[in-house]
């Protein structure tokens, strides 16, 4: 939210610099997020002043060109070249020195130098007024009053505001305070705490009054329920045209862009009082009347950009005699809004159901300053009071007569909160006492009535507008707020119980692997549980009929839960790669979601994702060591290690997720599946460079670590010894195979398997590869002898001929 410091203070007096009203402004919980200097003008004319045309000729080498001396007002006139057919000899002109930063309309900066145009110097420019960004005319210079001053700063003679705005992180609670007049009302109980009293200024309307009553249009709200309370009155006469200067610039300091002086006042009056209003053609009311219902569904509306939907049954519409005009609290309707032909309008002020407009608002994708307030629950007893000052600024801009008496239908008042505050209850949350009578302060300074006094505590009142205070716990939270979490006491002794628990507590274990993880280079991800229905088309393994539904979904593509975790990794993937990170390593625990029958089940899991080169690119890194299938397997078993997992089965798998792929298996338990993501999963996600992925079953994992013991056995005393085999294979033999055999072979002895080479090609008959295996051997209770070694080996020579069909080369 975007609040005006200039717009701040017609509330409330106050001259503190933007950033200590900032500062109190995020003690208060209005947290500013940010400060931003608005300049009506961009630059605010920095540089450009005043100056007389002294002489004026003719450009001796450019027939458009003419040579101007000015008057400054320094020691010397300058000499100005200038291409404007209207410049002329005594004219009051505004001048960009050299050095003088101005902007194009689309915001370049450019800055006036020292140069000759046509071989004539020229020390400045005679501006136009769209070179100052003062209006959009580039027929000839600006003329300025014979009466001003020579030398005189131009921002001082024209009408530029210079503003700070204040960018605050709303929380969706506080609708009270999303607008001006909300934010000034908490910055007055704020100043009141440091002594400091002002006083809320608030519009007056007591100008409001009824002209004639030559238009009255009668209304007929038929859903009560989700429109409680709905007012509204005609102007007629009006003219709509361009706003002036001092609303433009309010509505653009906070980023909204003027269109008509109509349409500007109710949104001056939105974001001034925090009350939506909408402005009708009357002209377009079909039957004087209007109707607040609800339509069949399947109702084609276009609203104002033009695009055609359909109603639901549930959306509140405002409707005239005939058709519908606007989507209540959300949306207006294209063929009744003000345009330049309209004279007459019917302005609407309304309190609509909050839980009816969010739904409204989600389902249809439409997210506006109306529906933003709307949702969150307005003020219902201002509706009138907004209504009156948008029509009298509305007089005031656009002219026009009251032409009926006001309608405000509210069959049924909401009221206030009544709430019971024990100050035994406050001291205990808060942590230590405040005085009686400070809390009493502070909630009479957020409108909050003290109705009844006792020993123990305090009957209040609380106003319908804070609608996020109505339990006891929401008045202390309102009072410490105000009072300053800064001023509370924090206590030198810390208290605090020793728990047991097992080291195999999952998230002990999580832990464990994810510094493992963040220790080989890889990066922690958090993505969204909710994700997009069209993902279950993207394999076989995952059925859209096991989508978990949201009911009422932020947009379609966050309509379901997730079950995989896979496709949310890739996103972050392609979201990289598009800002030119192309090396990745990445992993994330999370659960998967899926509605099995009449169970709806939560599985965790760990993704693991690999993409691009393994380390950055370096006068002594191997730019072609890549992030590929074997380096994500070393990463998968290290991990497996880490948690004790050693026993499983390796089996090959090829599906729509891996093109290429491994699942380790323990029984019909499988752990994780891991390989080369398909190039159709990848170009559903626009990205070209190949992507391994790992899945964890990590529910599994878990109940197996818990199971593991522990053992230790010494370093042996005794030294390993090594040899080597290079051994000619048919091609489709695989490693596997040949440590298979040689476990199977010498079950006590040979401690470890190694594949350091592999050779295919020339010198080798067709059809088959050479691979150089190492075999580690190691007796823990002696040295082993030549005799002892060479038996091993023969042994598993002659397996590995037999079996494999190998050869010695």
């Amino acid at each position: 939210m975007k609040i005006s410091y200039n717009w701040l203070k017609q509330f409330i007096n106050i001259n503190w610099t933007p950033e200590q009203t900032s500062a109190l402004l995020t003690d208060l919980g209005l947290e500013v997020e940010g400060l931003e200097k608005y300049q009506s003008v961009k630059g605010g004319l920095e540089g450009v002043v005043v100056g007389k045309v002294l002489t004026c000729t003719k450009h001796p080498n450019a027939d458009k060109l003419k040579i101007t001396t000015v008057d400054l007002g320094g020691e010397t006139p300058v000499q100005i070249v200038c291409g404007a057919p209207n410049v002329d000899v005594g004219q009051m002109v505004p001048v960009a020195t050299i050095g003088t930063t101005l902007y194009t309309n689309e915001g370049e900066a450019w800055t006036i130098k020292k140069g000759k145009i046509r071989g004539e110097e020229s020390h400045g420019m005679i501006c136009a007024e769209d070179e100052l960004g003062l209006g959009k005319s580039h027929d000839g210079i600006m003329v300025l009053e014979e009466t001003v001053k020579i030398g005189t700063p131009a921002a001082s003679i024209f009408d530029i505001e210079n503003d700070t705005v204040f960018e605050i992180g709303l929380t969706p609670n506080r609708a009270d305070a999303m607008s001006h007049y909300g934010t000034a009302r908490d910055l007055k109980a704020g100043l009141l705490q440091k002594e400091i009293k002002v006083e809320l200024i608030t519009p007056s309307v007591s100008a409001f009054n009824v002209e004639n009553r030559t238009l009255k249009i009668d209304v007929d709200v038929i859903n009560k329920e989700l429109a409680p309370r709905y007012c509204g009155v005609t102007i007629s006469g009006i003219k709509v045209s361009e706003s002036p200067n001092w609303l433009k610039h309010r509505l653009q300091a906070i980023g909204l862009s003027p269109i008509n002086n109509v349409v500007d006042a109710t949104n001056y009056v939105l974001h001034e009082l925090g009350q939506p209003l909408h402005a009708f053609d009357a002209s377009k009311i079909e039957g004087d009347k209007i109707e607040v219902k609800t339509l069949k569904k399947g109702t084609k509306f276009i609203t104002l950009d033009g695009i055609e939907r359909e109603l639901h049954e549930e959306d509140l519409m405002i409707c005239d005699a005939e058709k519908p005009m606007c989507i209540a609290g959300v949306f207006g309707g294209i063929d009744s809004g003000v345009t330049e032909k309209t004279r007459s309008i019917f302005l609407e002020s309304a309190y609509f159901n909050p839980v009816s407009v969010r739904k409204t608002a989600k389902r249809h994708g439409l997210n506006t300053d109306a529906s933003f307030r709307f949702e969150r629950g307005i003020d219902p007893n201002i509706t009138e009071y907004a209504l009156k000052r948008a029509a009298l600024l509305i007089q005031e801009l656009a002219g026009g007569d009251i032409t009926s008496d006001i309608v405000d239908i509210y069959p049924k008042k909401i009221e206030d909160f009544q709430v019971r505050l024990s100050f035994e209850n406050a001291k205990k949350i808060i942590g230590q006492e405040i005085s009686k009578e400070t809390i009493k302060s502070i909630l009479t300074s957020l409108d909050i009535k003290v109705n009844n006094v006792t020993e123990t505590g305090l009957g209040l009142t609380v106003p319908a507008f804070r609608n996020d205070v109505q339990r006891e716990a929401d008045i202390i939270e309102e009072i410490l707020r105000v009072y300053g979490y800064n001023n509370i006491n924090i206590s030198k002794k810390l208290n605090a119980s020793i728990s047991s628990m097992s080291r195999f507590e999952d998230f002990k274990v999580q832990n464990t692997i994810g510094n493992q993880l963040a220790g080989q280079g890889f990066f922690e991800i958090l993505s969204n549980s909710l994700t997009t229905p069209n993902y279950a088309a993207l394999s076989a393994q995952l059925k859209e009929a096991h989508n978990i539904e949201m009911l009422n979904p932020l947009s379609n593509d966050l309509s379901v839960m997730r079950q995989s975790l896979i496709f949310s990794g890739l996103e972050a993937i392609a979201y990289n790669i598009n800002r030119k990170r192309q090396d990745l390593k990445l992993f994330e625990f999370g659960k998967t979601y899926h509605n099995y029958s009449e169970d709806k089940t939560e599985l965790k899991h760990l993704t693991l994702f690999a993409t691009g080169n393994q380390n950055a690119e370096g006068w002594n890194s191997n730019e072609n060591q890549k992030n590929d299938f074997f380096f994500l397997k070393g990463i998968v078993y290290c991990v497996l290690e880490r948690l004790g997992i050693t026993r499983f089965n390796e089996t090959p798998i090829k599906n729509d997720l891996f093109s290429e792929g491994v699942s380790l298996n323990l029984g019909k338990t499988t752990l994780v599946n891991f390989g080369l993501v398909t190039k159709k999963v990848l170009k559903f996600f626009d990205v070209s460079q190949e992507v391994v992925c790992a899945d964890f079953n990590w529910d599994a994992i878990l109940n197996m670590v818990k199971h593991n013991k522990i053992t230790f056995k010494p370093i042996a005393k005794y030294p390993a010894v090594r040899r080597d085999f290079a051994l000619l294979l048919d091609k489709e033999v695989t490693f596997e195979s040949i440590y298979k055999i040689a476990k199977q072979t010498e079950k006590q002895l040979l401690k470890n398997v190694n594949l350091f080479d592999v050779y295919q090609g020339k010198n080798l008959p067709e059809g088959k590869k050479s691979y150089a295996v190492s075999f580690t051997l190691q007796d823990e209770n002696k040295t082993l002898n030549d005799k002892q070694i060479d038996k091993i080996m023969n042994k598993l020579q002659a397996n590995f001929e037999k079996q494999l069909g190998a050869e010695l080369r």
